[in-house]
């Protein structure tokens, strides 16, 4: 996710029948081993692997945070879209090591023939956009497979809002792709025992507190609805999203919307050209908007990109936002 207009076009599918087909492949892999071939359900397809890739590339520094997490480094040529964005702790860029940034950005079907890569991992709106030069579509003539980001399915099918089972999902099957399915199971385990952990305390410290996302923008503000992550992150971390009745993923909304809303927190996504205090100046400094409970009561939750977005990271959001809302329920 990025919030660029070229990258914000979307196609919604709302049959049933697509609807059903995504709840009948929502199962989370549980086997050992992978036996090839395997076929994998990627959105609204079905991708079939002859044996592991051993080519591969990610898009975003959420997805190649997964790919580093499933100790996968060894299986691919490169990434793309970090640098590009002001994304990635040094953690990560330190896992990535000699491991080349092939594109700053979105990159090119040239970018990913000249690497000869045999799998992109990738969605839509996170190095993919609906109509554009890089699909699954346009990939797969050239032997490059793609498995896409659950989370980002919202823009190409009817599906049900996000949750953090995208990101287990999205573990398990790369885990059956590459045959290490039991270290993403181990994987997906230790983060659920993690966010119990942290669900657990912020639930007995009273009813959720009602936030709102501040991704980016001044005129109108782009902000995650009930189909982007946050709404998940936040629900765990004891909060709600004032946008969750938006049924839509990323995407934009009024400042009247959101003023009548009136939001106890705010989430600032921290990434780009635009400091995360310098959002947090505009909102305070913005007479229209400083009005706002969370504006007037100074909470503000700056949560990285990495953080705010699909991937292994997201235990650490939750813990963030959680013990922002709930702060006596976190006191050593």
């Amino acid at each position: 996710m990025h919030n660029r207009p070229l990258f914000r076009l979307m196609l919604r599918l709302t049959t049933g029948a697509l609807a059903a087909g995504w709840l009948a492949a929502a199962t989370l892999s549980t086997a050992s081993a992978t036996t090839y071939p395997v076929t994998i359900r990627s959105c609204n397809r079905d991708v079939t692997f002859a044996g592991p890739p051993q080519r591969a590339i990610s898009n975003d520094v959420n997805l190649t945070g997964m790919m580093i997490a499933l100790g996968l480094k060894d299986r691919m040529v490169g990434y793309t879209g970090v640098s590009g964005w002001n994304t990635g702790t040094d953690e990560l860029r330190q896992s990535l090591g000699s491991l080349p940034e092939l594109s700053k950005e979105y990159p090119s079907v040239e970018t990913l023939v000249g690497a000869n890569a045999d799998f992109y991992f990738a969605g839509w709106n996170y190095g993919m956009k609906v109509g554009g030069e890089v699909t699954p579509a346009t990939l797969a003539p050239l032997g490059i497979k793609v498995y896409e980001l659950t989370e980002s399915c919202a823009h190409v099918m009817k599906r049900p809002p996000a949750s953090l089972d995208d990101v287990y999902r999205d573990l398990a099957n790369l885990g059956t792709i590459f045959d290490v399915e039991s270290r993403a199971n181990a994987l997906i385990e230790s983060m659920r025992a993690k966010i119990r952990a942290i669900s657990s305390k912020a639930a007995h410290d009273g009813k959720p507190v009602s936030v709102f996302v501040y991704d980016s923008g001044e005129d109108r503000p782009f902000t995650a609805g009930r189909e982007a992550i946050p709404t998940a992150l936040i629900a765990a971390a004891g909060g709600r999203n004032v946008m969750d009745d938006l049924d839509d993923s990323w995407t934009r909304v009024n400042w009247e919307t959101v003023v009548a809303r009136n939001p106890q927190a705010i989430v600032i996504v921290d990434y780009g050209n635009v400091t995360a205090a310098q959002k947090e100046a505009f909102l305070r400094d913005n007479p229209a908007l400083n009005g706002m409970d969370a504006v007037k009561h100074n909470r503000f939750i700056v949560v990285p990109y990495d953080d705010a977005t699909p991937g292994v990271a997201n235990v650490r959001a939750i813990a963030t936002i959680a013990k922002v809302l709930h702060p006596a329920a976190f006191q050593p």
